[in-house]
């Protein structure tokens, strides 16, 4: 069982973006905590092989929900990414905490303060690492800002548009300059399936191609192999695309998903997708499904988006 919210640190005293990337924000999504474990090591020795290699900047690993990640649930009384309110947080640091969840998070968010106040740094960039119950591509969510979407589409891997608007309380809301008093950036990276060995490569790699696009790494320093395993699994995926339609459910529900579903999956208006409390539940419109649900813990039962010209 892990005792330690932080998974390690880099830094070089080179000075540069404080790069914080977390896993787990989700107990049962293992493969990001893994995934920053390799990296920190990768780095530790990438001057070894390559003598020209610099750093610039510092690298955090941090768990998001560490309780529930040891029981390897995804949350223990609710969701920890949708409790990121500014409102909420200020109330939590001046209460005694017995909930799971309110304790994991201002837990996570003193941790991350600490940093800020350790470093000064005058760039932030956050990475959120996540995997899905279904298979299928790999994507990355965004605000729709022309930096957030160019620094997301050098993961090579499709961009989602929307979703940041059509939830609430989750990461991507909480960690921004308004908040942050620092010019902040937060993406959200799905590597794949939650048990997939794979997607703890696809996340390394993300990993890695985000290093490269926030100038904490130089170009040359990332092998072509990265690039290489996200783009194969991205190959005839679309590079863009928007939200239409979120089917959100409550933890009483009896939500079940038709099996078979995987991300990206093109479905038509109409179709049969899901039952819940045992009315059926139809696509809304023509699309690609993502994220349909196929675990017992969750608030959403599937995303619908569809494809948009990168401008």
């Amino acid at each position: 069982m892990l005792e330690s919210r932080l998974i390690g640190r880099y830094d070089t005293g080179v000075k540069g973006p404080l790069v914080i990337c977390f896993g787990a924000m989700h107990g049962n999504e293992p493969a990001g905590v893994r995934a920053i474990e390799l990296v920190l090591k990768m780095l530790d020795v990438e001057h070894i092989k390559n003598h020209d290699f610099s750093y610039k900047g510092r690298f955090v690993g941090l768990i998001g929900n560490l309780q529930a990640y040891n029981l390897k649930k995804r949350f223990l009384s609710k969701d920890l990414n949708r409790q990121f309110y500014k409102e909420n947080i200020d109330s939590l640091k001046s209460k005694t905490n017995t909930d799971a969840e309110d304790i994991e998070l201002i837990s996570f968010i003193e941790m991350i303060e600490a940093e800020i106040e350790s470093y000064q740094p005058e760039k932030i960039i956050f990475l959120d690492l996540h995997t899905t119950s279904s298979f299928g591509g790999i994507f990355t969510i965004c605000k729709n800002t022309p930096e957030y979407i160019d620094i997301a589409l050098g993961l090579h891997a499709p961009v989602v548009l929307g979703i940041v608007e059509g939830l609430e309380g989750t990461t991507m809301h909480y960690f921004n300059t308004e908040n942050m008093g620092i010019d902040t950036t937060c993406i959200s990276f799905e590597s794949g399936q939650h048990d997939e060995v794979r997607s703890i490569n696809r996340a390394v790699a993300g990993i890695i191609c985000l290093l490269r696009e926030v100038g904490a790494v130089k170009p040359d320093d990332v092998e072509n192999l990265h690039e290489i395993i996200l783009q194969s699994y991205a190959e005839g995926l679309p590079k863009l695309t928007r939200l239409i339609d979120h089917f959100s459910i409550d933890q009483a529900d009896n939500f079940k998903m038709k099996l078979g579903y995987t991300n990206f999956q093109k479905i038509e208006k109409g179709e049969l997708l899901a039952t819940n409390n045992g009315k059926e539940v139809y696509a809304s419109s023509d699309g690609m499904i993502l994220m349909p649900l196929y675990q017992d813990q969750g608030e959403d039962g599937f995303f619908i988006v569809q494809e948009i010209a990168i401008s």
